[in-house]
């Protein structure tokens, strides 16, 4: 074996610590792993509305929403289960009850319910009642849970409107429920598209998600909303 080989070896490896086990590490040794914590209406910014979305890994659900102008920020976490303050693994192994979720706290005026609805189509395959791409099992299904009457009107709406377009062949089973409690997930799953930017994409990258909306959407995938 040649010293470049050696070197070249030597320097995947270094990579795919970095990538992997490092971040994994630091959230167990600064114990910011073990559980899950409620959100309150004092955790929610002044002014802000709430939408709550499901649309599987919630890694991969809050930069389509955060880059929006209107957002102040998306929290990752869980909802719809009965376990509380549950862990990331509890509910990546099922039986919790929860799903991985994610909390939109936006400014209606110059954001509004409806288009936070069009930006959450675009990111999911609703018609998907296993999971979501990669992530198998009802933790990873999709749904749009209303704070209001008013939004699960618009929701409905929305779900009618979009079966109506005949995109999609199959039934579209994305649920309408009403907003539970919300667990903001362990510190080290918030932003984690910033924190762990490698890990991140080379997960994406591999989980058929971006290659079933660009072949479902096309050029109507992207939305003509101001961005930050």
């Amino acid at each position: 074996m040649s010293k470049r080989l050696k070197w070249s070896i030597l320097a995947g490896a270094l990579l795919l610590i970095g990538v992997f086990v490092i971040p994994e590490a630091y959230a167990y040794l600064t114990k910011r792993n073990y559980e899950s914590v409620a959100v309150t209406d004092k955790d929610i910014p002044e002014g802000s509305k709430v939408a709550t979305f499901a649309g599987g890994c919630f890694w991969c659900m809050e930069p389509p929403f955060e880059k929006l102008e209107g957002i102040s920020e998306v929290v990752s976490g869980y909802t719809g289960g009965d376990t509380k303050n549950p862990t990331f693994e509890e509910v990546s192994a099922g039986g919790t009850g929860h799903v991985e979720a994610v909390q939109v706290y936006y400014n209606p005026e110059k954001i509004t319910y409806e288009q936070l609805l069009e930006v959450f189509w675009r990111q999911i395959n609703p018609t998907d009642n296993d999971g979501q791409f990669v992530d198998r099992g009802y933790q990873y299904t999709t749904a749009i849970y209303y704070h209001s009457e008013q939004q699960r009107k618009l929701a409905e709406q929305s779900k009618q409107a979009l079966a109506n377009t005949g995109r999609f062949e199959k039934e579209i089973v994305t649920r309408i429920e009403k907003a539970e409690e919300f667990y903001r997930a362990e510190e080290y799953h918030q932003d984690y598209y910033k924190k762990n930017e490698l890990r991140y994409k080379f997960y994406r990258g591999n989980s058929g998600r971006d290659d079933y909306l660009e072949k479902t959407w096309g050029e109507d995938r992207k939305l003509n909303l101001p961005e930050k």
